[in-house]
């Protein structure tokens, strides 16, 4: 029988117990498929809020997932939606083959995910993905599997530190353009995303929205209301009557501005 570790791993029992199940679901479709399973994000930096927060998972496959596996994960998650109706649209997986995860960058690969506001679909995910599989190596948790770190070739702080800054560069026009962006919810990714790159291009190390949110007031006073705005924003992503399209334009002003002095950063650097 597997041992999963998620229950030292978390200190919510609740969620525990989600993981438990989503594993084993997992492993009922890839059953000598499934190399590993990794918990990132911020249930692994301190910062999870049980009303808001996603649950990010890395799943590492031997190879890449089949068009008829991923009807059988996409019809799982549906079920596991139903049955966890409290986190409905709040768990991103990525299924990625260990190829691929030593060679994102040199080429694309099929990858399967559902994340929130989209989903399950198949993508071609390479060096844009870079970020992610920094994180899941330098902070994620094995709860399945062996480390992360025997599976991820090393990244570099500077690789990790320059994708940050083009990220920020391509939220920037979706910050402007896409539908989902123009939302409340969207807005506050948005701001709290860029209050990250920005932190990351100064210290050289990832953080959480919230504690990058709250340095960036300091670092920022003149968009502090705004940014403590978005986290609210973010606390209430469930509220119905918001005027969405009023907050929009300083919403694109913040993120142009803040694009614009990371841009600045690096051209001095």
């Amino acid at each position: 029988m597997t041992t999963f570790l998620a229950m030292q791993e978390t200190s919510y029992a609740d969620i525990n117990k989600l993981l438990d199940s989503l594993l084993s679901r997992m492993q009922r479709i890839l059953p000598e498929k499934l190399v590993g399973l990794y918990l990132y994000g911020s249930l692994m930096t301190g910062d999870f809020d049980r009303e808001s927060s996603d649950i990010d998972l890395l799943a590492a496959t031997s190879s890449d997932v089949s068009d008829a596996e991923a009807g059988d994960l996409r019809e799982m998650h549906r079920d596991f939606a139903h049955d966890y109706g409290e986190w409905d649209d709040r768990i991103d997986v990525e299924y990625l083959s260990v190829t691929a995860l030593r060679t994102f960058r040199s080429r694309s690969s099929r990858m399967a995910i559902i994340t929130p506001g989209e989903p399950f679909h198949v993508i071609e995910a390479g060096k844009d993905w870079l970020m992610n599989w920094y994180v899941v190596r330098e902070r994620g948790v094995a709860l399945f599997g062996p480390p992360a770190s025997a599976i991820i070739d090393p990244i570099t702080q500077e690789e990790y530190v320059e994708a940050v800054r083009q990220h920020a560069e391509v939220l920037s026009d979706w910050v402007a353009h896409g539908m989902r962006a123009q939302q409340r919810k969207g807005q506050a990714y948005a701001i709290l995303t860029m209050c990250r790159a920005l932190y990351t291009t100064k210290n050289g190390e990832p953080t959480s929205k919230k504690q990058a949110a709250l340095w960036a007031q300091g670092e920022l006073p003149q968009w502090a209301t705004l940014i403590q705005n978005a986290l609210a924003w973010r606390q209430a992503w469930r509220e119905e009557q918001v005027d969405h399209a009023a907050t929009h334009p300083e919403t694109v002003r913040f993120v142009n501005f803040v694009r614009d002095r990371i841009a600045a950063k690096g051209a001095g650097s």
